[in-house]
This record gives structure tokens, C-alpha cells and sequence, in this order.
């Protein structure tokens, strides 16, 4: 059986950040599921039959990203140096 080991001294900063990233790699793949398969689709519900502008569908839009990310415990602050 192959196995491969992750290794990451949690004393230096920009491993603590890789760490961070490798832990929540599952977490962060489900959120990218949920917005690329069905945000457009509950989105298009959700505005279907309502008159609506531009910056008021990125604020759904955007609005829709954040609770997923949320949802699934994704903070990207954590993830970027």
C-alpha cells in the first residue's frame, strides 16, 4: 500500500498557513462543489420573476458565495499570507 506523509513545522508561519490549507483541502473542494453545481441554479430561483440591477445581483451573487464558504467553515484569510 502507498502512503504518502505530510510534514509541517507548525513553528514557521508560512507552514502553519500550508497546514491550514492541507487540513481544510476537503472542506474547501465541497464549497467549490456547491457553488460550481448549484448556486446558479438556486440563484435563478431565487430572482426568477423579480426586476433586479446589476449591483443588486452581485450582491446576491457574492452574498450566495460567502454563506457557502461560511456553510463549509472557509475562511480565506486564513489561507493567504
Amino acid at each position: 500500500m502507498a502512503k504518502g506523509i505530510l510534514e509541517f513545522d507548525l513553528n514557521d508561519q508560512d507552514e502553519v498557513i500550508a497546514h491550514k490549507r492541507a487540513v481544510k483541502s476537503f472542506d474547501m473542494a465541497m464549497a467549490l462543489w456547491e457553488i460550481t453545481h448549484n448556486t446558479k441554479k438556486s440563484l435563478e430561483w431565487s430572482l426568477e420573476g423579480k426586476d433586479v440591477d446589476k449591483y443588486e445581483t452581485l450582491e446576491l451573487v457574492f452574498g450566495k458565495i460567502y454563506e457557502i464558504l461560511d456553510e463549509h467553515n472557509i475562511n480565506t484569510e486564513e489561507f493567504i499570507n
